[in-house]
């Protein structure tokens, strides 16, 4: 019997990676936030971890991609209601907090760079920790050959 998956909503897309290439964003199934990558041939998703997920804020209020398509593109109240969904979902009071402080730069409409400074602080800070927008680039290239 084959498993059918939750359908894909809320997808919203927070830039593109390269000028021209596909966009990448979040959505969520079953309330599960996934990592979205869209292009002309359709999306992909799959589900992510926080890092992944702060990676894609991170990359959002720091500027980092180019345009996101007009119909998909992210708003600081979807990705407020993402960094809310982290917070509900962490085990870790020390990083629920860091999410929480970066939650209220979100709500304090502070500049972008500030908070990606608060989104980078609620990282886990692993030795093999990569740049946010370089693990989604490798994420984006993973997930476009379909692995």
């Amino acid at each position: 019997m084959e498993r059918t998956l939750a359908p894909l909503v809320a997808a919203r897309a927070i830039g593109r990676l390269e000028a021209d290439g596909p966009w990448i964003g979040f959505g969520y199934r079953a309330e599960s936030p996934r990592i979205v990558v869209g292009s002309a041939d359709g999306t992909r998703d799959e589900r992510a971890d926080a890092d992944l997920m702060l990676a894609l804020a991170i990359a959002y209020f720091a500027g980092a991609v180019a345009e996101a398509p007009p119909d998909l593109e992210a708003t600081q109240s979807d990705l407020s209601g993402l960094v809310r969904h982290l917070i509900g979902s962490e085990a870790d009071p020390a990083r629920q907090a860091l999410l929480g402080e970066a939650m209220d730069a979100i709500d304090d409409g502070l500049a972008g760079d500030a908070v990606a400074e608060k989104l980078e602080a609620a990282r886990s800070h692993r030795v093999d920790a990569v740049d946010p927008v370089e693990l989604l680039s490798m994420k984006a290239r993973q997930m476009a050959a379909g692995g």
